[in-house]
């Protein structure tokens, strides 16, 4: 019979007890062959029990908040003659900024493996959980992933609390919610969801907790994981849910009324809901100039568009459709290809192939190296494969076009889905020409129609189409004119920019 259970189910809360020796017993169990967890006996009156990660705490925090107190101030005067409690401890010892009591042994196990420090003291029942974390951390610094000429520099890090922070640093309302979860029996990894109060959407907030909260897994180590678990269609080659390093790109998208997960030991941060169009839109576009912006869209979306069908349109033509191919460059296409042994289709499919490998050797290679070896290795080869014949030169040029165009996609998910087109809307060429490439491209638009991210269609605001959101889909209008937030996932505060803010200078003025 097949287990539907986990490994390790969760366990029933265990009180703590008022003697001492019973708790550390029951933790020195549990932490049985756990070199790093450090038990420190007080002999104080009464005794105090000191449990900590080592690795995980500032020893000189430690030293100087807890234990200095405790070994030599001892109690605040006019209690010299009272035991230690845990209540003196919390209120009037340890001079930490979080302090918490606990009551069981699982909240004293959770809390010393979220790196903190758990204090028992000697007939009491309860622990006091000092936040004295100091393990090593990535420092915030420019992402690597996302770069920019213009906007913010700091991007996302490893640390939960440092993301949060990011985040709270740039919208400073009591209606930015945080909401903690746990994922993972055995990994306990802490997920935040982040919404603005008002903005968001209720049905949309409602479905990101529900779709988390069904998770039941051993460990989360990064947002991935999470990922594969809410999104709307797993065998979609299109992502329906945004990630990035950015706080600004996360602070954006709050404002406009999404809901964004943060997951603690990954610098990437989920973004839901995702249309198709926001997967062609860089940070830059928000930060020059609109007329600039606009400009630069038009030549994205053409750019991409031949990443997916410049291949494929060659094949076709050159195999099936001369007739459409000018005479001189027909002539000038037969004298190139002239002793190549393959077919179109086949010397194609082998120089996109080479091409993927050779950027995927670029990535896994150490940094020093990597791009040096993808340029080299393209121009060695390319240039080889011309002078021995197996390939003609027209194909090494519109492989390395079709190349160029793929890098111009901001995001790296979204520009994967057109690798992996890539690849059958060759085929579909190859097989069929023409009309391949056309029904390739209808099933394509279908799949995308029929596309949802948490209930929302990917396609919007082009289909179903709602007018006011189109001003930032094909073009970017100036930002005074953007007046509501996008309708199809935005909560009941519609308008963040008041109307008739458009620049209108005054004659005269201070240069009178």
């Amino acid at each position: 019979m097949k287990s539907t259970e986990l490994p390790l189910p969760e366990q029933q809360p265990i009180a703590l007890s008022a003697e001492l020796s019973m708790n550390e017993s029951l933790l020195k169990e549990t932490f049985q062959g756990c070199s790093d967890i450090v038990f420190r006996v007080i002999e104080s009156s009464p005794k105090v029990l000191l449990v900590y990660a080592d690795g995980l705490i500032d020893t000189k925090t430690l030293d100087r908040t807890v234990l200095t107190p405790i070994l030599y101030y001892g109690k605040p005067d006019g209690l010299n003659e009272a035991p230690i409690t845990g209540q003196i401890i919390q209120e009037q010892l340890v001079a930490a900024a979080q302090l918490q009591t606990v009551s069981t042994i699982n909240d004293v196990i959770d809390g010393v493996l979220k790196a903190n420090v758990s204090l028992l003291v000697d007939g009491e029942n309860k622990s006091v959980i000092a936040d004295l974390k100091g393990f090593e951390r990535r420092s915030v610094e420019e992402p690597a992933a996302e770069v920019s000429v213009r906007g913010p520099r700091d991007g996302f890090t490893e640390t939960l609390r440092i993301n949060t922070s990011l985040i709270r640093r740039r919208i400073r309302t009591p209606k930015l919610k945080m909401e903690s979860m746990t994922i993972g029996q055995v990994s306990r990894t802490d997920i935040v969801i982040v919404y603005i109060d008002g903005i968001v959407s209720n049905t949309i907030l409602e479905e990101v907790r529900n779709r988390i909260g069904r998770i039941q897994m051993d460990g989360v180590l990064e947002s991935g994981f999470i990922e594969e678990f809410i999104e709307d269609t797993t065998w979609s080659p299109f992502p329906q849910i945004q990630n990035t390093e950015r706080p600004d790109i996360v602070c954006a998208s709050l404002l406009e009324g999404k809901v964004t997960i943060i997951v603690d030991n990954t610098p990437f941060a989920l973004i839901v809901p995702m249309t198709f169009w926001t997967g062609l839109q860089a940070v830059e576009d928000y930060y020059e100039r609109s007329i600039y912006t606009t400009f630069v869209r038009f030549i994205r979306y053409s750019l991409f568009n031949i990443a997916l069908l410049l291949p494929s349109l060659y094949v076709a033509l050159s195999t099936f459709h001369q007739q459409l191919i000018p005479m001189n460059l027909l002539i000038s296409i037969a004298n190139s290809r002239e002793g190549v042994p393959f077919p179109t289709f086949v010397e194609t499919m082998l120089m996109e192939f080479m091409f993927e490998g050779l950027r995927e050797a670029g990535i896994r290679l150490p940094k020093a190296v990597g791009s040096a070896v993808s340029i080299v290795g393209a121009l060695v080869i390319g240039q080889a494969a011309v002078q021995a014949g197996i390939v003609s030169a027209p194909v090494v040029i519109i492989v390395a076009t079709t190349g160029i165009a793929s890098f111009a996609i901001p995001r790296y998910n979204f520009g994967t889905a057109y690798r992996l087109l890539r690849f059958p809307m060759l085929i579909l060429s190859g097989l069929l020409g023409l009309y391949g490439i056309i029904g390739g491209i209808f099933v394509l638009i279908i799949h995308l129609v029929g596309l949802r991210s948490f209930g929302v269609p990917y396609m919007s605001p082009v289909v179903p189409q709602i007018s006011q959101s189109l001003k930032d889909v094909f073009i970017r209008a100036p930002r005074w004119s953007m007046t509501d937030r996008p309708a199809n996932f935005s909560g009941d505060n519609k308008k963040r920019i008041l109307e008739g803010q458009q620049p209108n200078p005054t004659q005269g003025g201070a240069g009178k």
